[in-house]
């Protein structure tokens, strides 16, 4: 295995616990094998040096070196957050472990089958949502062993998030050589795939095949990848599942900073040192709501679709999409009466075109189309918009609506095709959620699986037997309806998104 890169000194143990060897810039790392023994594993692989002390909202600095041979056989610990408890549509399976989480969480992990280096597969690059404020790549719906056994280089990584991640202030701007501050989990992810453009090819991948992925607030994370100059030859594709910065008002680099200020003001920290001493508790219960990337100068120059309507974002295929039933609730629902009411104040003179696209007739009616609202404002005409300007922009663009009722009982039964609830599908991990799974949902998953693995490979998404998934285009509008039979049609709810579009803030 990876017979060019074994070193001496290791302890010879079983096929299935450990492997031989493999040399990173940093030093020797050693992981396991899956059941089968076809899949090497490196879990906790060490990319940037821990955040913690002076290093903490400072980017992310290189590993200091080690000789010894590495064992990276768990995963590292989780970065610094709320204990993970089950709550609304997700069960314990889409949350990260109880233990460890630290603020020293920069670590990612490996998945290849790849026996010599000279193989050169495709690599994906695996981003995890969580509202930037949770997360972690050690849940169990992001393994990547399936991936890896379709030929992937399957790399899941770590970023900070909530208060450790995204904190601006005047002294970190004042310190920093780009005189900036705020992005920090952006770096993270940046600094990840330098790593893997310079140790990835020892695990058999190819750093000039990489696709970076995400969900959530991990398809956020690549659209603004996407648009950083910092990121530029590190990817030539994404996939971006249910997220994007199109639309969403995104604070300057000042306004953070007055956030940050109000943050220190509230721990009683005078400066800059005063802060970095607080405890990462004290920090996590104080500072709550400091999160999201910011238009910091540096990371991003401008807000994304500034970029992106300038023609500066990075040159990648996409594939995108979003779910039928991801509406996320931000209140009562509104009956009919107080709904119509509600888009006569939001969009004034244009409220009957709005309720035309969202009729609420009935209190029933007007349900549906808060739901239908929810989706397409959070994440339909985010992604949408993406799918639009990278497709003017002449790079290959694949659209997808899944709409798979997640099999469920009790009290989940009534989430339908849910937010996440695509993930296990897409990287054939159904096997590590807990539901009453059917035929046609390990058939989707296949589906699913090998469209996205083909789309890493080549930047088409195929399959043999499958059907073909026409590129998108602005004109015909056409995407792949993931669900029982995957077909593809026509985006049913393009005029709608188009209105939202029209009439989306900062567009």
């Amino acid at each position: 295995m990876l017979s060019l890169l074994l070193l001496p000194g290791l302890v010879s143990c079983t096929p299935r616990s450990t492997t031989g060897p493999v040399k990173t810039e940093a030093g020797p790392v050693a992981g396991t094998t899956n059941a089968g023994g076809d899949i090497r594993i490196f879990r906790g692989i060490p990319f940037a040096a821990p955040p913690v002390g002076a290093l903490r909202w400072q980017a992310p600095r290189p590993v200091k070196p080690w000789t010894e041979v590495r064992n990276c056989t768990a995963f590292g610990p989780s970065p610094m957050q709320k204990d993970p408890a089950p709550f609304s549509m997700w069960t314990q399976e889409f949350l990260i472990p109880e233990s460890p989480i630290s603020e020293d969480c920069l670590y990612l992990n490996v998945w290849t089958g790849a026996r010599s280096a000279a193989e050169k597969r495709p690599v994906l690059v695996w981003v995890y949502g969580g509202g930037f404020v949770s997360g972690g790549s050690a849940v169990p719906i992001y393994d990547g062993e399936a991936m890896a056994k379709k030929g992937i280089v399957f790399v899941s990584i770590n970023y900070r998030v909530g208060v450790f991640g995204f904190f601006a202030h005047p002294e970190l701007t004042e310190e920093s050589p780009h005189r900036a501050s705020g992005n920090y989990g952006l770096m993270d992810q940046v600094a990840a795939l330098q790593w893997v453009q310079r140790n990835i090819a020892a695990f058999g991948g190819d750093p000039r095949n990489v696709t970076v992925a995400g969900q959530s607030a991990g398809a956020m994370s690549v659209n603004c990848l996407v648009a950083s100059p910092l990121a530029k030859g590190l990817f030539n594709k994404a996939i971006a599942h249910s997220g994007a910065s199109f639309g969403r008002g995104m604070l300057t680099l000042r306004e953070a900073e007055a956030e940050g200020e109000t943050v220190a003001r509230s721990l009683g920290a005078a400066a800059l040192a005063d802060l970095r001493r607080v405890s990462a508790k004290e920090l996590l219960e104080k500072a709550q709501h400091t999160r999201r990337p910011i238009v910091d100068g540096y990371v991003l120059p401008e807000p994304v679709p500034a970029i992106f309507a300038a023609g500066r974002q990075n040159p990648v295929a996409l594939l995108t999409g979003w779910n039928e039933d991801e509406g996320l609730s931000n209140g009562p629902v509104k009956s009919a009466e107080a709904f119509r009411q509600w888009a006569a104040e939001q969009y004034g003179a244009e409220a009957k075109a709005f309720l035309g696209h969202y009729p609420a007739a009935t209190d029933a009616q007007a349900a549906v189309a808060q739901a239908r609202l929810s989706r397409d404002l959070v994440f339909g005409a985010q992604n949408y918009a993406w799918a639009n300007a990278q497709s003017e922009a002449g790079t290959g663009v694949y659209v997808y609506r899944f709409t798979r009722k997640v099999p469920a009982t009790g009290q989940y039964a009534k989430y339908g095709a849910f937010h996440t609830g695509e993930v296990p599908y897409a990287y054939d991990n159904l096997k590590f959620v807990d539901r009453p799974w059917e035929p046609v949902d390990h058939a989707l998953a296949a589906a699913m699986s090998a469209y996205w693995a083909s789309f890493a490979r080549s930047g088409v998404p195929g399959g043999s037997g499958l059907p073909a998934w026409p590129a998108y285009t602005p004109t015909d509008k056409r995407i792949m309806v993931l669900g029982e039979k995957p077909a593809a049609m026509p985006l049913p709810d393009a005029p709608a998104l188009d209105f939202l579009r029209a009439n989306m803030k900062g567009k």
